[in-house]
């Protein structure tokens, strides 16, 4: 029978009293939820001295995130004190004029329209994972988490940062993100309490002083490499921040280019890396659905790597990766801070109040999933009901969606579709996969898989298509972007 329900925390039977809330979820966010909460539809509460509406249901998710966007732009403060000291005034926690001057100079530079530029990178880089798999011994343990990263960081390094950061470079700030995350408060007692949005930097941990400061030593070389090198044949994201112009018409400062620049790498590269550690661990579990995702790569791919063009041709692979994210959405918690009383249903949100949307609960609801907690790629396949865009918010949704969506996409298509070529992944044994999440959502702090090679196909049918017409880009199956 193709069924599996993959591992998810133990679910409290009712809620948690406050300071036992706070105390685990400073450990892991997605395990404080009571078994209830995957019904209800709105919930609210006041944690300390700040009010939290919950909005767990299409019509209220559309309300905060889309109709009355306005009145929730603004990230929680828990959210600004956790990345404002790594990427400072960054699209990811800016909001009013910054935001907007941002996301028109970010969002064309990452939009779809420039993937026949960076796909070719992407099936580069997973192409060389390939090989140094390879070389191998066969049934060698490998860590899929860090495998994930270091690839995820080299696709980034080499579109968004050019190829003059050496493998080095990007481990050195693979490594330093890892820490940065592991360090941080997921949730501040101080702006719960109502303490104003500040925390003076000699109150963060030295560790994470240290993380974020080996960052932007990285980051400040990479610009610089890139200033000198403006003009060359090969350009990169940061060239092209260099050559933007903000909201007075003027260059970009080095800071809010190494922002973005953070921001970019943040968002691009650990969300992609765990969803990847994520569908390796989910096909190796699902028997069948690893079947037909080797049998899509044979028939559309035959022996040759996968391009741009094939994307819309890989329906199930982007089906896995569609479900992965659903149980396992890459940021399972979206914050915002009303900045005017506001009401959602018939509950009243105060003036300064957090809002939520957490796609943890709401992938998995009972009132609107079939099967919630199962690992079911059907469900996104071509002719499955249609799927509410405001049921599944991975890159969350509204003025506020990932500008990078489209880029995340095929890189996670591609990736997957190369390295499976040639590949199967096997849970080591003994391995536990337990779902933790801080920041971004992990299968645990490492993966321990078996590689197991496949043979590429001598001769296998391959998807006839005419190659000169332009196939259309892979988007969201829910059409946010």
């Amino acid at each position: 029978m193709n069924e599996y329900i993959p591992p998810f925390p133990a679910r409290p039977a009712k809620a948690l009293p406050t300071f036992e809330l706070l105390r685990r979820s400073s450990r892991n966010f997605i395990a404080i939820w009571e078994d209830k909460a995957f019904e209800y539809q709105t919930m609210q509460t006041r944690v300390l001295a700040r009010q939290v509406t919950i909005c767990n249901s299409p019509d209220t998710v559309r309300q905060a995130f889309v109709t009355d966007n306005a009145s929730f732009e603004r990230k929680s403060p828990q959210m600004r004190q956790i990345l404002r000291p790594l990427v400072g005034d960054g699209l990811f926690i800016s909001d009013g004029e910054v935001w907007k001057t941002r996301r028109r100079i970010v969002a064309p530079i990452i939009h779809g329209q420039h993937l026949p530029n960076f796909a070719p990178m992407m099936v580069e880089v997973a192409a060389e994972t390939r090989e140094r798999w390879r070389g191998l011994p066969p049934g060698s343990e490998i860590d899929a988490l860090s495998e994930m990263a270091e690839m995820t960081a080299g696709v980034i390094c080499r579109t968004i940062f050019g190829r003059e950061l050496g493998r080095s470079s990007a481990r050195a700030i693979i490594e330093s993100f890892t820490e940065y995350q592991r360090q941080i408060d997921t949730i501040s007692l101080l702006s719960f309490a109502g303490m104003p949005d500040f925390r003076p930097g000699f109150l963060q941990p030295a560790s994470v002083r240290r993380s974020k400061n080996r960052i932007i030593e990285v980051l400040d070389e990479v610009i610089e490499s890139a200033r000198n090198r403006r003009g060359g044949p090969e350009d990169s994201v940061v060239g092209m921040l260099l050559d933007a112009k903000d909201g007075d018409g003027g260059p970009l400062t080095h800071e809010a280019i190494r922002n973005e620049a953070s921001v970019i790498f943040m968002a691009g590269h650990e969300t992609t890396a765990n969803c990847l550690a994520w569908c390796w661990f989910l096909l190796s579990q699902a028997g069948w659905a690893e079947n037909a995702f080797h049998a899509e790569l044979e028939t559309v791919l035959g022996n040759r790597l996968p391009n741009l063009k094939d994307v819309p041709d890989l329906v199930y692979t982007r089906a896995v990766i569609d479900e992965t994210m659903r149980l396992y959405p890459p940021i399972p918690l979206l914050t915002r801070q009303a900045t005017k009383a506001e009401k959602i249903r018939s509950r009243k949100v105060e003036k300064g109040a957090i809002v939520a949307v957490i796609p943890w609960l709401l992938h998995r609801h009972r009132l609107y999933w079939d099967k919630p907690d199962h690992f079911m790629p059907e469900r996104f396949l071509p002719g499955a009901p249609a799927v509410d865009k405001y049921l599944y918010v991975p890159f969350s949704l509204g003025p506020r969606v990932c500008a990078g969506l489209q880029f995340g996409i095929t890189e996670a298509v591609l990736c997957l579709a190369a390295l499976g070529q040639s590949f199967r992944l096997r849970l080591a044994p003994g391995a536990k996969v337990e779902p933790v999440s801080r920041l971004s959502l992990r299968p645990g702090e490492h993966l321990p898989m078996i590689l197991e090679p496949r043979a590429l196909p001598a001769h296998a049918t391959t998807l006839k298509r005419d190659d000169k017409a332009a196939a259309p880009l892979g988007v969201c199956p829910v059409h946010h972007g």
